[in-house]
């Protein structure tokens, strides 16, 4: 049986962030699971916002190669994403571009995207739970960087009141939907990954 390696991220570094606390769920259940799970924070990846110019003049940052490596470790990443504006948000945003950058001799162009599965999820105060955001991210990562998305997408909206005080959600519906949401991207992952 082929390791089953899951990252786990969120587009937002805001203190108390409701997508931080959705990527620890998925994080939870996928160990739980059997994965192999690293969670991050892209708060630990500080880089510069992309410019075609900066990538000429100095090259890709060192915190984006090392991000590009964190990716290529695993055959499966869950994104937890910030809907700002019914899209992602520019820190998410400028991290795909700058990853997107890197590629190593022999390697297809976004290779970081290539050869893994990739799940999607939100958690937003609002009733839509973050799916306009969503829809976005998945062009960027299928049509943009030719990555594999499941079609499976967490969302958990009214995101103030949805998780209790161990961070689980309160509505079982959510919960079965999450969880259906990992199962699936571990098969998909046991599969192509």
């Amino acid at each position: 049986m082929q390791d089953v390696r899951i990252l786990v991220l969120s587009g937002s570094v805001r203190s108390g962030s409701y997508n931080t606390q959705l990527a620890g769920l998925v994080a939870k259940y996928a160990a739980l699971a059997d994965a192999q799970v690293t969670q991050i924070s892209l708060a630990d990846y500080p880089m510069p916002i992309y410019d075609g110019d900066t990538e000429k003049e100095k090259g890709a940052p060192e915190t984006a190669r090392k991000l590009k490596a964190v990716f290529q470790r695993h055959n499966g990443v869950f994104i937890a994403s910030p809907e700002y504006n019914t899209a992602i948000t520019p820190l998410l945003k400028n991290t795909l571009d700058w990853v997107s950058r890197l590629s190593d001799e022999g390697e297809p162009p976004a290779a970081a995207f290539r050869n893994r599965v990739f799940a999607l999820g939100a958690a937003s105060p609002g009733g839509l739970g973050g799916i306009r955001g969503l829809i976005g991210l998945r062009t960027i990562l299928e049509v943009g960087l030719g990555a594999l998305v499941i079609p499976d997408m967490g969302m958990v909206p009214n995101a103030a009141s949805a998780f209790d005080e161990h961070g689980e959600p309160v509505n079982e519906r959510t919960a079965k939907l999450l969880q259906a949401m990992v199962d699936r991207l571990i098969r998909e992952v046991k599969l192509h990954g």
